[in-house]
């Protein structure tokens, strides 16, 4: 056995001890799925693979990893992996899907497990909606990162709702975060993301949302540049309740794309609105006419717990891929130009690929000064660029592809990102504003000061 065995079975010897979970090492039969990350770019080769039940298990982790003096890293879906856990102590959250709403409270608590569709299908009942993202994303780490959904302009950042937080420190320890208990780790968690200890559970405000005007219209490519220049101007007169993006987009060439679509690129635009349809097709028609006739229109009123797959789609698999975000205060017409070259009609766009233009704004921009560190508030629009990378082969064009589009982009963008959305862990300080990054160092030198927690969006203690 290597040395690198002989570590992997000591860990796990400690951790069995204490540790009411599966534990898995190189070799055993569910090891090679277990240390699987939905986002394949990002390849782990752990020690120790372990599942939690608990948040006993979660705190023995911590600690066994500690002991053993090797790295540690959490994963419950994998969307948000950004470092390899390679020789860590990979702990798993994903079996800790409880939910539970206070209807009256108009709250939901739920474990480090749960996706948002488990949370939204908890919530719908009661005619009340999270601030969720893609159903089938962690609704956690979405929370902590920041987290942008449809209706953020309405409510602002999932990070705003959190009411509270469990979490497990560097140190092993319980604690409750909340603004009135460890208001510096509460402010941090709001995104700062899992810099500051492992969360066992969060509680969230739900918001009265039972139905929602919703889905998605998809036009000829060959009126993007004319539909761009009017969304930049139309989207910052709407109400808080409108939610839009408008995406170049190359279809995936098979199934389950229906076959006269398959690898051919379009112009889509994704719509939430908290509102009566009538007033939504009001405010949308002088951009729809811009669109031009649809090749296909998906809009209508839907319950909220349906509009996640009506505006994006059947969730895509596991996937290898290149993702670039900018932030913009105004788009000009060289970036329109820009993303029309390169996604446009007559564009080399690699198959299984989108450049969104998002309207942030609303609520986002209008939170109070006890406000977590999520986002650059004061920021109207972004353009995120995302690539699938179907083969080895297939890495460098794609990459050159997105990396030439945020080169032309990039003299008009401010600098900043945004941490749901950024998949290089060298850019992470680029997540906050500069005020914000000093305050979120101050809470990781008392909460975490050996760096523990650093297999992601790293803030060091220094």
């Amino acid at each position: 056995m290597t040395e690198h065995g002989h570590m992997s079975e000591r860990v796990a010897r400690t951790l069995r001890g204490s540790f009411a979970g599966s534990v898995h090492v190189p070799g055993d039969e569910p090891f090679e799925s277990e240390r699987l990350a939905w986002m394949r770019a990002v390849e782990s080769r752990p020690a120790v693979v372990a599942t939690a039940s608990g948040a006993a298990d979660v705190r023995a982790a911590v600690l066994t990893a500690r002991e053993h003096g090797i790295p540690f890293a959490v994963q419950s879906t994998g969307h948000g992996a950004v470092r390899p856990a390679d020789g860590a102590l990979l702990l798993r959250t994903s079996a800790l899907t409880e939910v539970t709403v206070d209807p009256e409270r108009r709250t939901a608590r739920f474990g480090p497990g749960a996706t948002w569709a488990d949370v939204i299908a908890a919530a719908a009942p009661h005619g009340l909606a999270p601030l969720s993202g893609t159903p089938t994303v962690g609704a956690t780490g979405f929370t902590l990162g920041g987290g942008i959904g449809w209706l953020s302009r309405e409510y602002g950042y999932a990070a705003d709702s959190l009411v509270s937080a469990e979490v497990v420190s560097a140190a092993g320890r319980l604690h409750t975060a909340s603004a009135e208990e460890h208001p510096d780790l509460y402010w941090a968690l709001r995104g700062g993301s899992g810099n500051f200890g492992v969360a066992t559970s969060l509680e969230v405000r739900l918001y009265p949302v039972a139905t929602v005007y919703a889905g998605a219209v998809m036009f000829p490519v060959q009126r993007a540049g004319d539909l761009l220049a009017y969304y930049r101007e139309w989207a910052p007169q709407q109400p808080d309740q409108m939610s839009t993006a408008v995406l170049l987009i190359r279809m995936p060439p098979g199934p389950p794309i229906p076959e006269p679509m398959r690898g051919k690129q379009f112009l889509a635009l994704r719509v939430c609105f908290d509102g009566p349809a009538e007033e939504a097709e009001r405010l949308l028609k002088p951009l729809l006419d811009t669109g031009g006739q649809p090749v296909m229109n998906g809009l209508a009123v839907m319950p909220f717990a349906q509009s996640g797959a009506a505006i994006t789609g059947p969730p895509p698999p596991p996937m290898v891929a290149v993702q670039v975000i900018d932030l913009f205060r105004e788009l000009p017409e060289d970036a329109i130009d820009a993303m029309v070259d390169a996604a446009g009609a007559d564009s080399p766009a690699p198959p299984m690929s989108t450049v969104e233009v998002r309207h942030w704004g609303g609520a986002m921009a209008e939170a109070g000064p006890d406000a977590g560190p999520a986002g650059h508030r004061d920021v109207p629009f972004s353009v995120i660029t995302t690539a699938m990378i179907p083969a080895p082969a297939l890495d460098a064009p794609v990459r050159a592809w997105a990396d030439a589009l945020a080169a032309r982009l990039r003299p008009y963008a401010t600098g900043g990102t945004f941490l749901n959305f950024l998949t290089d862990p060298a850019l992470t300080r680029t997540a906050f504003t500069e005020q914000n990054y000093a305050r979120l160092v101050e809470a990781k030198r008392t909460w975490d000061p050996d760096n523990v927690f650093r297999l992601n969006h790293n803030i060091p203690p220094h």
